[in-house]
């Protein structure tokens, strides 16, 4: 999908359950602004975030919501750190936001612990029903709604497209972060495609940069024929 599409569609998604929840405590703040919160495992200062949030606060421009005006935006930022969103969402919880902007994986299951009540937007999410934040894509049940990838399925295409390029490639490493959420079913998905192509995987883990090296040793002792490389949304692997 198109990045402009995405962010209209996410804003749609916000905007729509900003207007239907009431405000928490409204009779006591009546002068309260409605808030989003926005949960998102890497830092402001990865070059992704400026574009990204950009558009979405233009987006949120062209249905009428001005930050500071008629909206509020409590942002909260993990900086690569996964343990640290549990804390950061109920942070978001304790200030009764109307709605929480869960920016990949690893942010929703945090959001979806911290509350049961308070409408959930996921961004980027890999597979949404493999990983349990929803209990189906046409009736996704619950508080969480938004847009996912179906990225995982892509990683067995990226075998086939290999071995076409590398008739002769034999064993190929997955490097993943396991604290990501999406990594579980990006390894099924390959695993599964591996044994169809008759190529031996050999999954690396690295939680954070410093556990890159020892990954990258195990490749070149296992002597693979090349590596996939499961994307991380905090960026610690890319």
């Amino acid at each position: 999908m198109h990045a402009t599409t995405f962010i209209a569609v996410l804003i749609v998604l916000l905007a729509a359950a900003v207007l239907v929840v009431p405000l928490a405590g409204d009779a006591q703040q009546p002068a309260s602004l409605p808030r989003i919160g926005f949960l998102a495992p890497g830092s402001l200062s990865d070059p992704r975030f400026p574009r990204f949030l950009q558009a979405f606060r233009q987006g949120l421009r062209e249905l009428g919501y001005a930050e500071g005006q008629n909206i509020a935006i409590e942002f909260r930022w993990a900086e690569g750190k996964y343990d640290r969103l549990p804390g950061l969402a109920v942070e978001l919880v304790r200030l009764k936001v109307n709605v929480i902007v869960a920016g990949g994986s690893p942010a929703v299951p945090a959001a979806k612990h911290a509350t049961e009540t308070i409408p959930i937007v996921m961004v980027g999410t890999a597979d949404p029903v493999a990983t349990g934040f929803v209990a189906s894509l046409a009736r996704p049940g619950g508080n969480i709604t938004g847009l996912s990838l179906i990225t995982p399925e892509l990683v067995g295409k990226q075998l086939e497209l290999l071995k076409e390029v590398l008739p002769k490639v034999s064993r190929v490493a997955l490097l993943g972060n396991p604290a990501n959420p999406h990594y579980a079913p990006h390894a099924r998905h390959a695993q599964d495609a591996a044994r169809a192509l008759g190529v031996r995987l050999q999954p690396l883990e690295a939680r954070d940069p410093s556990e890159l090296d020892k990954a990258f040793a195990a490749i070149t002792t296992e002597r693979a024929d090349a590596v996939i490389v499961v994307g991380d949304r905090a960026r610690l692997l890319y």
